[in-house]
């Protein structure tokens, strides 16, 4: 990982163990911007108060080792990311003026997506994150991991019941709540239905009786119009001395049929104009057929006019495109929307009767799950006792409080009111006595700060071998831990690198000298953390960092002797 600019670090790079790496350092020193550092990679908030001052923006780089079929992998892969050798690169830079940016394997990503993949990367631990952990929504979670499919198979049943509960009872109360407005829109659609019934239109209706309006309004000025085209083209009977265009086209044709026969250039014309003579006699003949036919009844326009009013009111009411069409679309959709309403009391036979089966149902994979539960949990709790033990908490006893909370949402096998979340009914809570005698309370009340560090590190250690996060961050979660229970959280963490990438921020050199890889953070004397500044300590130089850490500075001699102690100690313990 590649830190620049972000708080006292100018440019240092930090490369990590595969199994257990401890980063130590002077307090103020920087140790702190590395877990910043890595959780902004994950999708953490950018705030602009980390650039460093004098710089425009703040960058880390990351580079994961991943197997390709990696749920992040695959993730990163559907964003457009590619896989470096097996590595995915990951950026974020923040500038001052508090943007911020993200790029996943040579791609511009959404920040969210950053958050996506850390699920499954890392699960980061401090005394901040601790909190989260004490909710009893994430101790459920915790629990039902553990547990592993005895919970898992029958929590998928559960859920897909719970959300269609959920579905069922949504519409249930809309129907139900909303009876008198349905009524009035059904109200509301029977009169519209039934006036358009009346009136019973047809399809492309009003186009026709418009054309046939104009025609009526107009019979006169047409049949005086028809009548003088017929009379220019096939003359007037009351005036036989008048000339025609037949007559023209006649005398035309007779011309040119006397001379056809010596040019068939002007036989073809010939044959031409007596085609023309023909069209013109069948036109006219229809002009005097149009005249005959025109019907200039006013009885039959004032019912045309009638209807085409009756239309009108109707197409201003229902039809949204003004025609008959739009009117005869909103009858067919209102009378379907009409049987829908009408099937209310049907519907609501129905939905009640799938809900209290559904609920049925529930009762049942909910007692399934409760029964899971609180087999995991008693497995759990004496798994994470047996951990305490061996961290210098030999009287402490864990149990985990399995209840559910009375709610009129559903009622159980038993007839009893039961709370339907949806992840059961049950509420998980972790309970801690620390010694003898003490009453069980849950852990956010019953550990003192250094117990509760080492409680959160007992349950990872149980976690470790179900968990598929191949990545734990702790920042100094050992704080208030001193002697032999800082020697056996160092033992644990060991324990828990041999499954998994352990990264710990510390300042116990017991817990330090289990390390595979110890890194030294330091400043130089302008104050800023440098590409130099980030150190990976062997030999002598680890010596005498954990002389340091013991006695407050490096060339203590019994300082030393106690430093070479611990490491000959861890390396026999692994």
């Amino acid at each position: 990982m590649r830190i620049r600019s972000l708080g006292v670090i100018d440019d240092a790079v930090v490369e990590l163990s595969p199994g257990f790496t401890a980063v130590t350092g002077e307090t103020g020193a920087g140790k702190t911007m590395v877990v910043t550092s890595l959780g902004l990679l994950l999708g953490g908030r950018a705030d602009p108060a980390l650039v460093r001052i004098g710089a425009k923006a703040a960058v880390v780089e990351g580079r994961v080792v991943m197997r390709p079929d990696a749920p992040a992998a695959v993730r990163a892969e559907e964003a457009g990311a590619e896989l470096d050798d097996g590595a995915l690169l990951i950026s974020r830079t923040v500038s001052a003026e508090g943007r911020s940016r993200a790029h996943v394997g040579g791609r511009s990503v959404p920040v969210g997506l950053l958050g996506e993949l850390a699920d499954d990367l890392v699960a980061v631990h401090g005394q901040t994150d601790q909190q989260g952990l004490l909710r009893p929504a994430r101790q459920r979670q915790a629990l039902d991991r553990y547990a592993g499919d005895a919970v898992a198979v029958p929590l998928e049943k559960y859920a897909s019941a719970y959300r269609r509960l959920r579905a069922v009872a949504v519409e249930l109360e809309e129907i139900t709540t909303r009876a008198r407005e349905r009524a009035q829109e059904a109200d509301l659609l029977r009169f519209g239905l039934d006036e358009i019934a009346a009136v019973e239109p047809v399809a492309g209706e009003d186009a026709e009786l418009a054309a046939e309006a104009e025609r009526l309004g107009h019979a006169e000025a047409l049949a005086s119009a028809a009548q003088a085209a017929h009379a220019a083209l096939a003359g007037n009977p009351e005036d036989p001395e008048a000339i025609d265009a037949n007559m023209l086209v006649a005398g035309a044709h007779r011309a040119l049929e006397s001379v056809r026969s010596h040019d068939p250039a002007l036989g073809a014309l010939a044959e031409r104009i007596g085609e023309l003579g023909i069209l013109l006699a069948d036109v006219a003949g229809e002009l005097a057929g149009y005249a005959d036919d025109l019907d200039a009844d006013p009885l039959r326009l004032a019912a045309v006019e009638e209807r085409r009013a009756a239309l009108t009111q109707l197409t201003r009411k229902y039809g949204t495109e003004g025609t008959v069409d739009a009117v005869l679309e909103w009858a067919e959709q209102g009378a379907a929307r009409l049987l829908e309403l009408d099937g209310d009391d049907e519907r609501i036979t129905e939905l009640t009767a799938e809900r209290d089966g559904l609920r049925s149902e529930l009762s049942v994979l909910a007692q399934t799950l409760t029964d899971a539960r609180v087999e995991a949990a008693t497995r759990f709790a004496s798994a994470v006792t047996a951990e305490l033990a061996s961290l210098a908490m030999p009287h402490a006893r864990v149990t985990i409080d399995i209840r559910q909370t009375d709610d009129p949402e559903g009622v159980d096998v038993d007839g009893r009111p039961v709370a339907y979340g949806p992840s059961g009914a049950d509420e998980v809570e972790l309970l801690l006595a620390p010694h003898p005698g003490a009453q069980p309370r849950p852990i956010a009340k019953g550990a003192s700060g250094g117990e509760l560090s080492r409680v959160m590190l007992a349950v990872e250690v149980v976690f470790a071998g179900t968990d598929p996060v191949p990545t734990y961050l702790f920042d100094e979660v050992d704080a208030g831990v001193g002697g032999k229970a800082a020697v056996e959280i160092g033992r644990r963490l060991a324990k828990l690198a041999r499954t998994a990438q352990v990264v710990v921020v510390t300042h116990l050199p017991q817990v330090a000298a289990f390390a595979d890889r110890q890194l030294l953070v330091e400043k130089t004397n302008d104050g800023s953390v440098t590409r130099s500044g980030v150190t990976v300590l062997e030999g002598e130089d680890r010596i005498r960092e954990l002389s340091r850490m013991l006695a407050g500075h490096e060339d203590s001699v019994s300082a030393r002797a106690h430093a070479e102690e611990l490491l000959a100690a861890a390396r026999a313990d692994g």
